[in-house]
């Protein structure tokens, strides 16, 4: 469980195919605080620690993962948004997040306000899932849906997470890693239940 607060923006190093699957080496400074079989989020990708290499790391990303995420694009020289696990009575300083990724969405616009700046994504198929002001995960970062319509949604993300997560670089174009909130999706479920059962 994570809480879509970055920790740091690692580099990798080198994304090898190893069969169906990618093996991932990460350089950052958290390596050294690591241990084989750790869980660490990777633009919101739960993957797990397999090997130690001083200031890098090794994890395997499945096909499933690699279909289901950006994490399959991912090339040596990228950065890459790194969340350790929540650690029980930790501060749940963003929201609840498994590290499960339910889709990637493509980014549609880039428009400073104010101080901050509104990224816009086209609205998923999962569009029951989102509300305004409510929570979701994009490449790890926990924000706040501030915008919903029709088509589309966007976040405000301040200059603080511009400098600490790649979000910095977002350019429209570019995929992005989505969780919908967990409440949100139980509450779905439950009601489809009913719905069916009738």
């Amino acid at each position: 469980m994570f809480t879509g607060i970055v920790e740091q923006v690692g580099k990798v190093v080198s994304a090898v195919a190893s069969g169906a699957n990618k093996d991932i080496v990460i350089e950052a400074p958290m390596a050294g605080e690591l241990r084989i079989d750790q869980s660490v989020a990777h633009n919101g990708v739960c993957l797990t620690v397999v090997e130690l290499m001083g200031g890098q790391y090794r994890v395997t990303a499945v096909e499933e993962t690699l279909r289901r995420s950006n994490i399959g694009a991912l090339q040596a020289g990228d950065a890459v948004n790194l969340e350790r696990s929540l650690r029980m009575g930790d501060r749940l300083d963003g929201h609840l997040v498994q590290g499960h990724v339910d889709a990637n969405l493509t980014c549609t616009a880039r428009e400073p306000r104010d101080g901050s700046v509104w990224f816009t994504f086209a609205l998923p198929e999962e569009r029951d899932l989102l509300v305004e002001k409510g929570s979701i995960c994009l490449n790890g970062v926990s924000l706040t849906i501030a915008a919903l319509d029709a088509r589309t949604f966007s976040v405000a993300v301040i200059p603080y997470t511009l400098d600490h997560t790649t979000f910095g670089t977002l350019q429209p174009g570019h995929r992005v890693n989505v969780e919908f909130d967990v409440l949100g999706k139980y509450v779905a479920r439950m009601l489809a239940g009913r719905v069916n059962a009738l």
